[in-house]
């Protein structure tokens, strides 16, 4: 295999400063359609009578192109070895804000499916076998692209689902309030980026300012509690997951 066909992160996508400020049928029906025992579940969750808002965070229509993560295909991308979150989708922004306070019942992921080769170098240069978390971020005031970390899922491995879209429910709901970031943590890597939109797709990444091409070290935002700085801005790609809120309104 060629050596540009095992690239890894995201350096595909143009990296800019802060200054400068599309789903596949199958993926979008995986995020739209819950199971009926979750459902169940969630109804049984709620206070009686009360009326539910189901709502998956992080679902647009169709894009053009398809949101499809881009392994095997060369190059094969993945997110590495930090948090990150879409900023806009075309005209669609802030569509990983909740949009009301609520309850984070279950999230989803749409994985690539690399080649063995392709698994092999990830999992030699990016950290191991590929896993991810999603996070809550509440936006600070100051300094600017600043994010505090509210609380995260538990790290699920993610090799077993390459090619798939997958739903994991949460033992433990998270608590969100209006206006809070649902973001994806990697603290290794995962094939969960698509490519070749226009440069009105974005997303951001909790690196540091000089570390925006790099994916050597670790970045990811794992402890809750902590502020980060979301400096590095990567056009012309999508994450591709979402989490499901329940509130009530």
């Amino acid at each position: 295999m060629r050596r540009n066909q095992v690239r890894c992160s995201e350096l595909v996508t143009k990296p800019h400063h802060p200054a400068h400020k599309r789903v596949e049928n199958g993926m979008k029906r995986a995020y739209i359609a819950i199971s009926s025992a979750l459902a169940l579940t969630l109804a049984l969750a709620l206070p009686a009578l009360a009326p539910a808002t189901l709502t998956e965070v992080g679902v647009i229509g169709e894009t053009t192109p398809a949101t499809k993560p881009s392994c095997p295909t060369s190059p094969c991308l993945a997110v590495s070895r930090t948090t990150g979150f879409q900023v806009k989708v075309g005209t669609s922004t802030n569509i990983l804000s909740a949009p009301r306070e609520g309850t984070i019942v279950a999230w989803t992921i749409s994985l690539g499916k690399p080649s063995a080769s392709q698994i092999k170098f990830f999992n030699t240069n990016e950290g191991g076998a590929s896993t991810a978390a999603i996070s809550v971020l509440r936006p600070q005031k100051t300094p600017n692209l600043t994010y505090q970390l509210i609380a995260q899922s538990p790290v699920m491995k993610l090799e077993k689902y390459f090619g798939k879209t997958v739903q994991f429910p949460l033992a433990s709901t998270i608590n969100v309030k209006k206006g809070d970031v649902i973001a994806l943590t990697v603290p290794s890597w995962a094939p969960a980026l698509a490519l070749g939109f226009e440069n009105t797709t974005s997303w951001r990444a909790s690196r540091p300012k000089k570390e925006c091409t790099s994916t050597s070290n670790q970045t990811a935002q794992t402890q809750v509690g902590t502020n980060i700085q979301y400096y590095c801005l990567y056009r012309t790609a999508r994450l591709t997951y979402s989490a499901t809120l329940i509130s009530t309104p």
